[in-house]
């Protein structure tokens, strides 16, 4: 049994730049027949989500009006990796940014492509270990983020509920009790 094939890509039209992405129109050729089609894509820089946990053990989430949902989320720090920016940067700038909290431990978990059928980029994931209230928040003049500090019980109670239903977040979330896994079963 032989798998899917890679399109060759014949031809890319830029059609908006949208700010934090851009939307592209590509011709690609099918493997399995040669016939060419249109597919729309969304390009942007990656972005990062970090949790970051206090020495205490708790979890520093944020809430935040967010316009594709018309509504206020729950979620976790996270942002766009600004050019020339290395992820972890990105990280412990968009944790001081939204939470004024920073860490002197912060370390990838795992890294995931948001939506593979739009987007190229991918969203690395984070943790803050031993994160500490250094700071104000620094929003810039399109976002108002409220620091909600919970228990690591409550955010599992926050997930279970669907409280905090950003996919990103739960993906980063997920790679955390991976993280934990590996550490224990390492002891």
């Amino acid at each position: 049994m032989s798998g899917p094939g890679r399109w060759k890509e014949l031809a890319v039209e830029f059609l908006q730049d949208c700010r934090v992405f851009t939307v592209s129109r590509a011709t690609a050729r099918s493997p399995k027949d040669g016939s060419d089609h249109s597919f729309f894509r969304i390009d942007s820089a990656d972005w990062v989500n970090v949790v970051p946990i206090t020495r205490d053990g708790d979890v520093v989430l944020v809430r935040q009006y967010r316009h594709g949902h018309g509504d206020i989320t729950l979620e976790v720090p996270g942002g766009m990796v600004d050019p020339g920016e290395t992820p972890a940067a990105a990280a412990a700038r968009e944790l001081l940014e939204e939470t004024g909290y920073r860490a002197d431990d912060v370390r990838q978990v795992g890294t995931v492509n948001p939506n593979p059928a739009l987007f190229g980029n991918r969203l690395h994931c984070f943790v803050a270990l031993g994160a500490e209230r250094v700071a104000g928040i620094k929003n810039d003049e399109r976002e108002e983020t409220v620091v909600e500090v919970v228990s690591q019980a409550k955010l599992r109670e926050l997930t279970a509920s669907g409280e905090i239903d950003h996919a990103l977040v739960l993906a980063t979330l997920h790679f955390l009790d991976l993280m934990r896994e590996r550490e224990a079963a390492a002891e």
